[in-house]
């Protein structure tokens, strides 16, 4: 007699329903920082090189943070974690507000700001991430990070027409929304911890109570150490970093170029915010296709796909200058990144042992976005000194890098479909 086991059904996953929410509302307060903090660095300062300095500086924060949040998630239970990085987040973000009402927002002061809530989320935002594997089996994980994909593209398409009537009031109601956000952050995060309890649940992270470790003194840098050898020593993960690491550096320069060449040219912020909203409606659609893409579609081939295009766009851009032609570029440039994402992260969360998947998460995201700090160098400094075209070739230039280096990596195009992500990893684990 044999038995049918049914699909995980991911939306009746009440743990999962309520990560999503906390991490959501996390997740909308750092975008509208983000489209908020370039903004109001090129209104206070008149100057890209200025507000290049500035989004660099944070990008470098969270970087560092990031190697100490690995080891906090792996040590310590991830969703307490989550608690205690949303009521950071409120401190911070009344910060912000009280300075913004205060009329002493200057180029220090959002330097100050912008590292300060960069680096919480360095600290903090790992555990978040890791929890998920504690909360969805592996045979759903591509379908929930499809659904996290959704619920990015769908931030941005909120947080751009959002943070531009903000902003259009004054940054303190961004400073408003944000401890808003991560009051609710914070409140999810103590129900999924209660209700972890409540079913007698071992929070991932955290030492099981029946089996008591030896004592050890930890040691910090060894455990750091073995995240990155573990990850490094993964032909299937740590080969494509190199590829994550370029083309994040070469999109993300591109986009910037054109937020603060927008700008310059005296664009409303409200403007800006609607030209996100579109190409994050884009990402949206991309997001809804990924869940039928990601079972169907090996992860390699949609990584390269996904590449591909993005690279296309990023040229594109070179040619158009009105609004709405770069919305048309960006949203075709967009279009198969969340399938990309939902491919690539979902199989990284099933290969990796729940033991080291904070310090492999910290990892990966210090070597694949490593490069990121100079995005907004590349795009103040090339604009002040090359103009808006030629600083959008460097950063095309580095997008057909990263899809030349894709399609020559062999461990990334045998990734393959959602179903055999388990059987696949198998084979490297005694590399």
């Amino acid at each position: 007699m044999s038995t049918t086991t049914l699909p995980h059904r991911l939306w009746r996953n009440t743990r999962y329903l309520t990560w999503l929410v906390s991490d959501t509302s996390k997740g909308l307060a750092a975008t509208l920082f983000a489209f908020a903090i370039p903004l109001l660095a090129l209104i206070i300062t008149n100057d890209p090189a200025q507000a290049g300095i500035i989004g660099a500086a944070g990008m470098v924060a969270r970087l560092i943070a990031t190697l100490a949040g690995g080891i906090l998630a792996d040590r310590h239970r991830r969703i307490r974690l989550m608690l205690i990085g949303s009521l950071i987040g409120i401190l911070f973000a009344g910060a912000f507000t009280l300075l913004a009402l205060g009329d002493a927002l200057t180029f220090g002061s959002l330097l100050v700001i912008d590292v300060l809530l960069a680096a919480r989320s360095g600290l903090f935002d790992v555990a978040g991430e890791s929890a998920i594997k504690e909360i969805v089996p592996d045979e759903a994980m591509g379908r929930a990070q499809a659904a996290n994909q959704g619920r990015d593209a769908a931030l941005q398409l909120a947080g751009g027409p959002i943070g531009g009537l903000l902003l259009g009031v004054g940054g303190w109601l961004v400073g408003v929304a944000m401890t808003v956000c991560h009051l609710v952050a914070a409140v999810t995060a103590w129900m999924l911890g209660r209700e972890a309890r409540g079913a007698g649940i071992v929070d991932a992270g955290a030492e099981s109570d029946t089996e008591p470790a030896p004592v050890v003194k930890p040691d910090a840098w060894a455990e750091l150490r073995e995240g990155f050898r573990w990850l490094l020593s993964r032909p299937d993960l740590g080969g494509v970093l190199l590829i994550t690491t370029t083309i994040n550096l070469g999109f993300n320069a591109a986009i910037t170029t054109v937020i603060y060449s927008l700008q310059q040219s005296g664009y409303p912020e409200v403007l800006i915010g609607g030209m996100t909203a579109a190409v994050g409606a884009v990402m949206l659609v991309g997001a809804l296709l990924s869940p039928l893409m990601v079972p169907r579609i090996k992860a390699g081939v949609l990584t390269i796909i996904g590449l591909s295009i993005a690279a296309a766009g990023t040229i594109g851009l070179t040619l158009v200058t009105e609004p709405w032609a770069i919305v048309v570029v960006l949203g075709l440039a967009v279009l198969f990144v969340p399938a990309l994402n939902a491919g690539m992260m979902g199989y990284f969360m099933v290969a990796t042992p729940t033991h080291l998947l904070g310090r492999a998460n910290s990892a990966a995201g210090v070597l694949g976005m490593g490069a990121l700090p100079l995005a907004p160098l590349i795009a103040g400094f090339g604009l002040s000194w090359v103009g808006r075209e030629w600083t959008l070739l460097i950063c095309a230039a580095l997008c057909l890098i990263a899809v030349a280096l894709a399609v020559t990596n062999r461990a990334l195009r045998a990734l393959p479909v959602e179903s055999r992500w388990a059987e696949h990893a198998k084979q490297y684990e005694t590399v």
